[in-house]
Order: C-alpha cells, then structure tokens, then sequence
C-alpha cells in the first residue's frame, strides 16, 4: 500500500512538472513566433518610408520616429517587456503614416505604396492574432502558477508570473489627423 502511495505521489509530480514545463515553452514558443513577425514587419519598414519620403516633406519627423524605433527593437539586448513597449510604439506611429498618406493622392496611388500597404496590412493581422495566441498562453501559465496544486511545484521552480501583451493607453486614443499636420 506505501508503495502505491510514493509511485502515485511521483506519478502526480512528474504530471504537474510536465504541465508547467508545457506551458512555460508554450508561451516561449508563441512569443519566439511575435518576435518573426515583427522581424517581417522591421523588414518592410525602410521600404515604406524610403517611398513615402518621396512624396511626405512634412511628415519627415514621423518617418524619422519609425526608423528610429525599429533600430531600438532590432537590438537584441532588448528585453521582452521592451518589445512588447516598442512594438506599440511603433504600432501607434505606422497608423499615423498610414493616416498621413491619405493627403497624398500621388502617394496613395503608388503601386509600390499600395503593394506594401497591403503586406503590412497582412503582417499587422498575423501580429494581432499572435499576441492573441501569446495572451492566451501567458493567461494558462500565470493560472497553473497561482493554482493550487501546481502553484507548489511551480514557487520550487522559481516560476514567476508572465506580463499580457497590452496596448497602451495612448494607442486606445483616437488620432487626431489635424495634429498630424500642424507644424
């Protein structure tokens, strides 16, 4: 009978560690996969703006504050929370290019422009429903960390809670075009 209990106490164990180990690299795994999609997208950046320029004199700022982001997040020094960060700033910054080109009916007619528009388009849809797939990981492993049993065998892993891909507040607000072109 002791015998029974110490193989399913080992059984029980090894059952919650694999669990936990599971979702640890699921999220990993998910983020791994945000961190190629944002590379697609780091990648047609420069052709966006190197378009764009011809045409945008006045948004030369926004066009240098894209760049400028994209080389922060291209470091490899950077940690998950600031990509998560960066890549809202950027995000928040592509919109208003995206809103500037509107006033440039030369622009908006470039095929190459609209080629790019729409790749990026797509790489912003896969990016949202990795972060979707990301927060829903994150969710179950921040669950099987708090929840009892698997919160003790997670507090002797040393496992700690992992932060939701989030928007920031200032990305929630709607852009105000006219401040887009005021100078």
């Amino acid at each position: 009978m002791f015998f029974i209990a110490i193989v399913f106490f080992v059984v029980i164990t090894v059952l919650l560690y694999n669990s936990l180990i599971a979702k640890k690299n699921e999220v990993e795994n998910i983020f791994g996969s945000i961190d190629t999609i944002l590379k697609k997208r780091y990648d047609l950046i420069p052709s966006l703006v190197e378009i764009a320029k011809q045409y945008m004199q006045y948004e030369q700022e926004l066009l240098t504050k894209v760049t400028q982001l994209r080389s922060k997040a291209l470091k490899s020094n950077t940690t998950q929370t600031d990509k998560m960060a960066l890549e809202n700033e950027i995000s928040s910054t592509l919109g208003s290019i995206m809103v500037a080109v509107e006033n440039y009916p030369e622009l908006k007619a470039n095929e190459h422009l609209l080629h790019l528009q729409h790749s990026l388009m797509e790489v912003e849809e896969q990016l949202s429903a990795a972060r979707r797939a990301y927060n829903q990981a994150v969710t179950n492993y921040n669950n099987a960390i708090e929840m009892v049993p698997t919160n003790l065998m997670a507090s002797m892993m040393h496992y700690q809670p992992k932060e939701l891909f989030s928007v920031e507040e200032k990305v929630r607000e709607n852009i105000e075009i006219k401040k887009l072109f005021e100078q």
